[in-house]
């Protein structure tokens, strides 16, 4: 009779019921719980066109709750979940330039192709095909940052109950490759030091080298930080050109991408004397713009004291390396690799490399700068030589 409500039989508690609606659609009704702040008891609804589909939809529903498979239905695209997840968990625990990065990633990349979506009919076969494409064009370190976007977004929704388990982990990436960085060699070296010597950034160049800090590092560095008479330097900042989510860019100043890259930096004497030579003429320039001259207190800065663009220090770079004849492929981070590779084939211990480079993880340090030189590995092979021959004596054979 489709003007009366029809219902089943009474089931226990949280079961709920099924019923006949007016309209004769058939409902299922749960007790889920009661309001935490009205203390009103929670009822979830279910409807199915007859009694059968209802009955089935409420045994589904209990059984995913009980297993915790239990997952909201939502039409929401992976565009708009990304978008959100992004703006209301991300944002406020990365740096600014972390931020914008996701976005114009999310934004180039994924949402042109998966964006339309929706959230609950991504599959892992999906994702796998997304890769593949993508590795035709682009580096396996653009993917790896694809698929960090992609799982973090999808393993969230697992958390909020919009999705049963994360698709993304079932996928394959290809292994991302870094590319080697040439470390200079002691010859290389002194004609870079010789050829860059009067050069404005001869002292950025020459800190870099005797303590490992990067270039956005090195451009936020102020002279409040520098400390001469203890003999350190304080990373507590970097400075970078960033894109900005409207496509335009900007310098932006911030704190270190990790809490291990703010440190204290033991500073040589060579280092101090250089730093101390720059800040007479850094002083000059000062007294030389007069009110033209913006004191930010940063020790490497533009003539006019302006923030030092950290991209123009490349282009600078490679005009010393052409007067100096050495390698064209040469960059900015060789100078800082130098650093390391140094200390590592000193065998200074791994903790120290990392502590000094910045590093979060030690296993960057040990896989980067705590390798075996040829030299290395010769000791070794001729010690245990050394201790083979001493026992062949011992034996009398």
């Amino acid at each position: 009779m489709a003007g009366k409500s029809k219902k089943t039989g009474k089931r226990g508690s949280g079961e709920g019921s099924v019923f006949q609606r007016k309209d004769g659609r058939w409902a299922a009704k749960i007790t889920t719980g009661f309001d935490p702040l009205t203390g009103k008891q929670m009822v979830k609804t279910l409807y199915a066109d007859s009694q059968k589909d209802a009955i089935k939809k409420r045994e589904d529903y209990l059984v995913a709750v009980k297993t915790g498979t239990y997952t909201d239905p939502t039409k929401a695209t992976l565009e708009d979940y990304t978008n959100r997840w992004l703006d209301l968990y991300v944002k406020p625990k990365v740096r600014e330039s972390t931020f914008t990065k996701y976005k114009t990633y999310a934004r180039a990349n994924i949402f042109p192709v998966l964006g339309k979506v929706e959230i609950q009919k991504i599959t892992s076969d999906m994702l796998q095909n997304f890769y593949n494409e993508k590795a035709k064009t682009h580096s396996s370190s653009t993917i790896a940052i694809l698929h960090q976007l992609i799982s973090g977004c999808l393993k969230h929704a697992v958390r909020q109950k919009v999705l049963p388990f994360n698709p993304a982990e079932l996928t394959q990436r290809p292994a991302v490759k870094h590319k080697e960085v040439m470390p200079f060699d002691k010859a290389e070296l002194d004609k870079f030091l010789e050829t860059a010597k009067d050069d404005y950034l001869y002292s950025y160049f020459f800190t870099m080298l005797y303590t490992g800090v990067r270039r956005g590092e090195l451009c936020a560095l102020r002279w409040k930080d520098v400390n001469f008479k203890a003999g350190v330097i304080i990373v507590r900042e970097s400075v970078n050109r960033i894109e900005t989510y409207e496509g335009k860019t900007k310098l932006a100043f911030a704190g270190p991408k990790t809490e291990n890259s703010k440190r204290e930096i033991p500073l040589p004497a060579e280092v101090i004397q250089v730093l101390k030579a720059h800040k007479v003429k850094q002083n000059e320039q000062r007294l030389f713009y007069g009110d033209k001259y913006q004191d930010n207190d940063l020790v490497f800065a533009r003539p006019t004291g302006q923030p030092m663009e950290p991209r123009n220090v490349l282009k600078r770079l490679k005009n010393i390396l052409k007067r100096a004849g050495l390698r064209e492929e040469v960059r900015v981070h060789t100078i800082r690799h130098t650093f390391g590779t140094m200390l590592g084939q000193a065998q200074e211990p791994a903790k120290n490399i990392q502590v000094l480079m910045g590093h979060a993880d030690i296993r960057t340090t040990i896989g980067t700068y705590c390798h075996a030189t040829l030299e290395d590995r010769r000791r070794t092979v001729d010690r245990l030589a050394a201790l083979i021959g001493q026992g062949k004596a011992r034996s009398g054979t």
